[in-house]
């Protein structure tokens, strides 16, 4: 959370890309292929090295793990000024129809093609924790006969594979490998997370699919191109039946076998008797320059207080906490504990915030969830906490990080408060980590403050880009959350505190009352007005409350009574 450190400029520099590519990508659809059409590219499954390949700044390499298929798969690693742009002179055939596709893992992938004497075409994704397949088409010109395809990361961020590409169409002169074959059907379907209203599900990959089509009592509900889905508009407290089938350009699979997915009853969401709309402040165990405070420090304006942070321990997954006494003016572990108690009696929540800009706690298997479940009950239990802030700004896993909410929603029982801290990019869309996570646990989610700032620009749930720091950006990317699963008491707007408090993207307290106002009642709204109104809002949150201490509370004294007040 705390983001004073961050570099910005990049990630500004990224979505002006991102957006470009998203919108050449929706001009595109995907083509049949023929039965004379072979795939084109060359050393498509980098079985043969970088053979054919070509990589920038030396960035790619091979590797045999992890590969899709065969024994090796590309993995391009971008620098600080090289996007990691491996690339591919593939012979074509003049006014054709081809289909470009390639399965992806880990950080941000582009597919595209240039040269094409038509429209250049590519497609993207901003993570891909499993492997996923991009897939778009182009059409050549009439003197055309090569085309360059290519793939690429982001500059300085993580390292991204390859495997499977393709280049299916009419032979352009050097292409080998046939046409698919209409593939097996999908094994391992199951239910990954249910809600009053959505079922999750998830299913091993199937070799060559290009697809999948999920059915729910043998009539198709919905198709994805990845390995999960989320299928929403159920009844609560309802059993459903769902099969899943794989798709290529050869056809259909048999269906999976079938699995059933039970609805939770209608509402859902931790939070025991916390207020219809509240205010969330993050409290910092550290000082940095932010007025120190005690918990008692805290204005009664915050409804939730996360305590920021927790740490990570030896052991994988586990976490523990350690106040900051000598930092703190020395604030004792008892005085502590005794505030923790009266903001309590007071009607308050407070919770021990997991990760932060430097958090390093990483859930990725069965065992690291088991024991973040139990270190987190157990700092829970010693301090008193009402419940866990997830704030991890490095990514998570949603399997494993569902799988330990969960268990410690379990022992924790149902009053838990259970809050999430996201940056802009994770909640873009359902497919990402933190969203399949949020959806996942539906059922025992407080509230996501996604955070609003240190972003550059955006995309709204209106497919426009809007930039932070004004009423749009808060309610076009809101809308995002509570048109895509979550209800609206699961939806805050996390803002920071001060200009202080955050490297870009602060408002107004004002501003942030009227996108309050746009979203909840659709008055005060800027260019952008949602196409109704969602008076559940939870509310706001902001970083922190140190930071607004030190503009003398002009955050708290301006949001707060306005949350209260809403509908």
């Amino acid at each position: 959370m705390e983001p004073v450190h961050r570099r910005f400029g990049r990630r500004t520099k990224f979505w002006a890309g991102a957006v470009t590519a998203a919108l050449a990508l929706s001009v595109t659809a995907a083509g049949q292929a023929s039965a004379a059409d072979v795939n084109n590219a060359k050393n498509a499954g980098f079985e043969a090295g970088l053979s054919n390949w070509t990589c920038s700044a030396n960035s790619g390499t091979t590797v045999s793990s992890p590969v899709r298929t065969g024994s090796a798969a590309l993995r391009a690693a971008p620098a600080g000024q090289d996007n990691a742009r491996c690339s591919q002179s593939v012979a074509v055939k003049p006014n054709s129809t081809y289909k470009l596709s390639a399965w992806v893992q880990g950080g941000y992938a582009y597919l595209g093609v240039t040269g094409t004497g038509t429209t250049d075409v590519s497609t993207w994704t901003p993570d891909a924790p499993s492997w996923k397949q991009l897939t778009t088409t182009f059409t050549t010109g009439s003197s055309t006969t090569s085309v360059s395809v290519y793939t690429h990361g982001w500059y300085g961020q993580s390292a991204y594979h390859v495997d499977d590409l393709s280049v299916f169409g009419p032979d352009g002169g050097g292409g080998t490998d046939p046409e698919p074959t209409v593939p097996s059907a999908p094994a391992g379907l199951s239910v990954s997370g249910t809600t009053s209203s959505t079922a999750s599900l998830a299913w091993n990959a199937v070799s060559g699919a290009t697809g999948y089509n999920i059915y729910r009592g043998g009539t198709k509900v919905t198709a994805v191109t990845g390995t999960s889905a989320t299928v929403t508009g159920l009844a609560a407290s309802t059993s459903y039946s769902f099969q899943v089938t794989a798709v290529n350009a050869a056809g259909e699979s048999a269906k999976s076998a079938a699995v059933t997915a039970r609805t939770t009853e209608q509402g859902g969401g931790g939070g025991g008797d916390l207020p219809k709309h509240a205010v969330t402040g993050y409290w910092q165990n550290f000082n940095n320059g932010a007025a120190v405070q005690k918990i008692s420090d805290v204005p009664g304006a915050y409804d939730i207080i996360a305590v920021s942070f927790a740490d990570a321990t030896t052991t994988p997954g586990a976490v523990t906490f350690n106040l900051d006494s000598a930092g703190l003016g020395g604030y004792t572990v008892d005085q502590f504990k005794a505030d923790v108690r009266a903001k309590q009696a007071a009607g308050k929540k407070v919770i021990i915030s997991v990760g932060g800009e430097k958090g390093t706690v990483s859930v990725n298997d069965s065992a690291s969830a088991a024991n973040f479940a139990n270190s987190v009950y157990s700092v829970m239990q010693e301090y008193g906490f009402d419940g866990v802030d997830i704030d991890l700004e490095n990514g998570l896993n949603p399997t494993y990080m569902t799988q330990a909410l969960r268990a410690l929603s379990a022992k924790a029982g149902p009053d838990m408060i259970l809050t999430m801290a996201p940056q802009t990019i994770d909640m873009q869309s359902t497919s990402g980590g933190y969203f399949r996570t949020a959806l996942n646990v539906k059922d025992i989610l407080t509230v996501v403050n996604m955070q609003y700032y240190n972003s550059g620009t955006m995309l709204g749930c209106d497919g426009k880009v809007y930039a932070q720091g004004t009423v749009d950006f808060l309610t076009a990317l809101a809308c995002i959350q509570l048109e895509n699963g979550l209800d609206a008491s699961q939806v805050g707007l996390g803002v920071p505190a001060s200009t202080r408090a955050a490297g870009g993207g602060y408002v107004a307290p004002s501003v942030v009352n009227a996108a309050l106002d746009c979203l909840t009642k659709g008055t005060s709204c800027g260019s952008f007005k949602p196409s109704k109104t969602y008076p559940a809002l939870r509310g706001a949150m902001t970083w922190s409350t140190n930071w607004d201490a030190t503009s003398g509370n002009a955050w708290s004294n301006a949001v707060g009574p306005h949350v209260d007040a809403l509908p």
